[in-house]
């Protein structure tokens, strides 16, 4: 979706960022966290779909915090208290030309909003508070819990270190980290996210919670990594007829996690109404390729060729998935699919690798069953970053697949290695991790495979031949013996050349019946 057009409304001297979403009956001001910019929100899947689920049914009203983001810049050593950040919410409102809304306040925008609804209770209709707290020192951090993040924000800032901070469960996910370190560059300097940090530190509105007379909403995540779920608890008990909405999960942004169910609460609370059931959510089988590396790296170094060896591939890629029956994830995904069955889905993975190797190329890539989200053609989900964590974890010329994906597979012929677990988002649950073996075809009657003969191998093959017996990859391989992917590869080759076998499989078949 192509974002919505910036705007710009005054209040007082400074010039507040906004953007309006959606054509709904009701007014929904989302007032942001810690971090905000407006423009690179929609740069996340995740980020996108919240704001895309809450235009649907509201007229969303979104906007960068004086100091952040869009907006004008404040000086560092003079930064707005909390009353002068409320008005700024009202001057959006007034620009937008929103007489009445509902007010959406996540993590540091909770306070905000509760002083908002609290002053101005004419102009607030109702008032819902995602993982929000009243006072800082007691919900979110100690004194030296804090000395420490500043520390940490000084030295690193802009690289995505914080991350762990906020979303633990996203750590591994290499695409969102880098996001993540772009969206602290752009939403405030390093000076200015230390000054902020002391700032918001200096939070109590615990006096105002006796004086909402609006009606209430409050969701808290059980095991959220940043604010206490006691805080939460203790938001919906000091609020007259608050209702509060435990949800399971860890990650503190709103837009990760089950954001769906976060939203489908919201739209229920504000319209009175449950979400319609969506047509556009469907199970599939998720394959995302990462480009791991040139297998000849050094050999390609400043070689103009490397970019149309790379362009080969991706034209090569969108054949052999179309060829599986599969269909791209979204614009720019040549080298990732979505399937409705997992059996073609791995088929296409194998081939996806295989096809990689001949361009001299290695592809990291996992495969996840789950439900989905299509949104103008561009899959989102949970699933979908589920796989994308999965290719992170995947070596370089390995297929990783989900044990989801495994069960869904029985008799096909294709078989797995178990290579650890995934902490799935919620942190609670660990999701089984299996590399994805070639086929054995083994075609006894034309191609009868040998039981014996391994003298014919050099001893550096029959160290090559145990590992891959014992299920590692080319890259493992090379690094337990301290070889070139290269050489291993051509081991390899030598291997099942010698043995008269079809595949890595086999090999490792082969010698474990001579075990």
């Amino acid at each position: 979706m192509k974002p919505p057009e910036t705007r710009y409304a005054r209040s007082g001297d400074v010039r507040i960022a906004y953007q309006v979403i959606g054509n709904g009956p009701i007014d929904l001001v989302f007032v942001p966290g810690f971090l905000s910019n407006l423009e690179v929100h929609w740069e996340d899947p995740g980020y996108s779909h919240l704001l895309q689920r809450l235009g649907a049914f509201t007229r969303l009203i979104q906007f960068d915090k004086r100091g952040t983001g869009l907006s004008d810049r404040v000086d560092n050593r003079d930064l707005p208290d909390l009353e002068t950040r409320m008005d700024d919410v009202r001057a959006v409102m007034d620009a937008a030309g929103s007489g009445r809304a509902a007010l959406l306040g996540a993590s540091e925008g909770a306070p905000m909003s509760i002083l908002f609804a609290a002053t101005y209770p004419e102009r607030t209709r109702a008032l819902v508070l995602y993982g929000g707290y009243a006072h800082f020192y007691s919900a979110v951090m100690g004194a030296e819990a804090l000395a420490a993040f500043l520390g940490n924000a000084e030295r690193t800032w802009g690289t995505g270190a914080s991350l762990a901070a906020f979303a633990p469960g996203k750590v591994d996910d290499a695409r969102f980290k880098a996001w993540w370190a772009r969206f602290e560059r752009l939403s405030v300097s390093p000076s200015a996210a230390i000054a902020l940090a002391r700032m918001n530190a200096q939070i109590d509105v615990r006096h105002a919670l006796a004086s909402i007379r609006v009606p209430t909403l409050v969701i808290h995540r059980t095991t959220d990594a940043r604010v206490k779920f006691a805080a939460g608890r203790q938001l919906a008990q000091k609020i007259a007829g608050a209702r509060f909405v435990e949800m399971s999960g860890r990650d503190h942004p709103i837009w990760t996690g089950d954001i769906d169910g976060v939203v489908d609460k919201i739209e229920e609370f504000l319209t009175g109404e449950r979400p319609a059931p969506s047509h556009d959510h469907v199970l599939a089988t998720l394959v995302v390729a990462r480009l791991a590396g040139a297998a000849r790296p050094v050999a390609f170094t400043g070689d103009r060729l490397w970019s149309d060896r790379l362009s080969r591939l991706r034209q090569a890629a969108a054949d052999t998935i179309a060829r599986h029956g599969g269909r791209p994830l979204g614009p720019g995904t040549e080298l990732s699919a979505r399937f409705d069955g997992a059996v073609r889905a791995l088929r296409c993975a194998v081939a996806l690798r295989d096809l990689a190797e001949a361009f001299a190329f290695d592809l990291a890539i996992g495969v996840h069953t789950g439900e989905i989200a299509l949104l103008d053609d561009t899959v989102t989900g949970r699933a979908l970053h589920i796989a994308e964590r999965i290719a992170t974890l995947a070596a370089a010329g390995e297929v990783l697949a989900s044990a989801i994906v495994k069960d869904l597979v029985p008799g096909s012929g294709l078989h797995f290695v178990e290579r650890g677990n995934l902490v799935v988002e919620d942190g609670d649950s660990r999701l089984r991790l299996l590399a994805v073996m070639a086929e054995q075809h083994l075609e006894p009657h034309r191609r009868p495979i040998r039981t014996a003969g391994l003298e014919i191998l050099s001893e550096r093959e029959r160290e090559v031949l145990k590992l891959v017996a014992d299920g590692l990859s080319n890259a493992g391989i090379a690094e337990q013996l301290r070889l070139s992917d290269h050489t291993v590869k051509r081991h390899v080759a030598n291997i099942l050349l010698k043995l008269d076998l079809p595949t890595r499989a086999a090999a490792a078949a082969l010698i474990g019946r001579n075990r």
